[in-house]
């Protein structure tokens, strides 16, 4: 072989590697662009304010000793959240109204009996923990109405008829103050004195760190703004004066997107008695498919709506921001209500998938409420059951298990927390519409929340993915809590619905 002839391969040997190089490179900067998740760990976006908890509505299965009632109060106190929402509510008058008929000169009702046990076993689950008391349901008799409302002698029984009348009959709004001033004393201050003038003790001296004043006023008495306004500051005003550390929760409106005039107004100190506090507001959210709807419908119907809610969301806080900055925001309803529930279709439960989807929906928008820095979000509700909104359940109400979304909440609370940084998180590609995902700087170290929103696996490339853990709820777990999952060939595989926790 001759030089000439040398150098020639030497050029094409020169050439071809340089041109090998390039693809390399090429590739190298191809797979970058293409790589669905980029997270920058050293760029914060916010600092976390949000707690993620639950609310417990009071049903009959929350009787003293039934067994549901102890095993979803096994759970909650295992679950340590802060807020949790305690809310006794109109469809059954003797659980959660402690005067059901006027006083006389006589006598008056006040009776604890069936009140006491229920509330005293949510207490202890709940001991040691910032909780939210809502003794929502107005004694019917405070209002203006044509009869005397009725309710059923079986306190076990349902009525939706209890809540009558919008005027009360005491315009000054002391009688109402009063009825929640004693109400607060039997809990606080061993009990209290009533309406004609006879001691009544309980021998409870309860911290009350919140409570919560009515609930979905846009429906309950159908009240104005100005009308809520004036007995927001009533019975603050009264409970204040038996209970002066009590902190206070206001509005739980149902419908916030058709009712922002409840939140110009309220929020507005000028509309309060002075020295009146605003402490939190609060309001609710519930993805409502149609009827006919199914599972592969779902899985857009839900996150499509929680969409929606989120740009009211954003809405109110510009509200908040502008008239009470102070103000804190507690979401403390946030589930799905399916168009089965309370019909006779209810006693044919959702499909498994179900539960795993609507737990998938709360990651969802925890995340995105972590972003906003909503303080308090509150998945609803621990029990529901046939007859009693059974797709807003947190427990199997046949086995006494926590079902798929109390678990996804367990793995949320124990893994975030106020004080984390949400660092810069992006997701591309077609993973994009199926997932989301957010990465936080936590004390315990780096994570990354994802959330699958499909009914379909999807495959997510990790960063440094042979360092990385995870714990997983999925469709595998069942009625059980998150199982360990680890990377594969540098990615995570979520199953259809799958909400996972990666630690590094």
């Amino acid at each position: 072989m001759n030089l000439l002839h040398t150098r020639k391969i030497g050029g094409i040997g020169r050439l071809l590697a340089v041109s090998l190089a390039g693809i390399g490179m090429a590739g190298t900067l191809f797979a970058q662009k293409t790589q669905p998740l980029t997270i920058n760990w050293d760029k914060t976006a916010v600092v976390s304010k949000s707690t993620p908890t639950l609310q417990v509505v009071v049903n009959p299965p929350l009787r003293h000793g039934d067994p549901l009632s102890v095993a979803s109060y096994k759970a909650v106190k295992e679950l340590g959240a802060d807020y949790v929402r305690y809310v006794p509510w109109l469809p059954y008058p003797k659980l959660g109204v402690a005067e059901l008929e006027p006083p006389t000169a006589q006598k008056t009702s006040w009776d604890f009996t069936l009140i006491d046990p229920m509330t005293k076993d949510f207490l202890a689950a709940t001991d040691g923990h910032l909780s939210i008391l809502n003794f929502s349901t107005i004694p019917t008799w405070l209002f203006k109405t044509d009869k005397p409302a009725t309710y059923p002698d079986d306190p076990y029984k349902v009525t939706w008829d209890y809540t009558q009348g919008s005027e009360l009959r005491d315009p000054t709004g002391k009688d109402l103050g009063d009825y929640y001033a004693r109400l607060v004393s039997w809990y606080v201050n061993g009990g209290f004195t009533d309406e004609n003038g006879v001691r009544h003790d309980s021998g409870y001296h309860y911290k009350m760190p919140y409570w919560e004043v009515l609930n979905e006023i846009d429906f309950e008495h159908s009240m104005t703004p100005e009308q809520y306004t004036a007995r927001y500051d009533a019975i603050v005003g009264a409970i204040h004066a038996v209970s002066p550390d009590t902190k206070f929760v206001a509005l739980a409106l149902a419908m916030p997107s058709k009712a922002p005039g409840y939140f110009d107004y309220f929020l507005d100190h000028s509309h309060h008695k002075p020295g009146i506090p605003l402490d939190f507001i609060s309001y609710h959210f519930y993805a409502s498919p149609g009827t006919g709807q199914t599972v592969e419908d779902w899985q857009y119907t839900f996150f499509d709506q929680a969409d929606g809610f989120l740009n009211t969301v954003r809405y109110v806080e510009d509200i908040r921001k502008r008239l009470s900055p102070e103000t804190r925001t507690d979401l403390d309803e946030l589930g799905v209500i399916l168009p089965t529930d309370n019909t006779p279709e209810d006693k044919v439960p959702p499909p498994p998938a179900y539960w795993n989807l609507a737990g998938s929906l709360y990651a969802y928008l925890y995340i995105e409420l972590a972003q906003l820095q909503i303080d308090v979000v509150g998945e609803s509700q621990l029990i529901g059951y046939p007859t009693q909104f059974p797709s807003v359940s947190m427990m199997n109400w046949d086995n006494d298990k926590p079902n798929a979304r109390f678990w996804v909440l367990k793995l949320i609370k124990d893994s975030f927390h106020p004080g984390d940084t949400l660092v810069e998180t992006k997701l591309d590609g077609p993973v994009a519409d199926s997932v989301t995902a957010q990465a936080f700087v936590t004390p315990a170290g780096h994570k990354l929340l994802l959330t699958n929103k499909r009914n379909h696996a999807v495959e997510v490339p990790l960063p440094d993915a042979d360092k990385a853990s995870a714990l997983t709820v999925d469709l595998e777990t069942g009625d059980g809590p998150a199982r360990s999952v680890k990377p594969v060939r540098g990615s995570i595989t979520l199953e259809p619905f799958a909400v996972s926790v990666v630690s590094w």
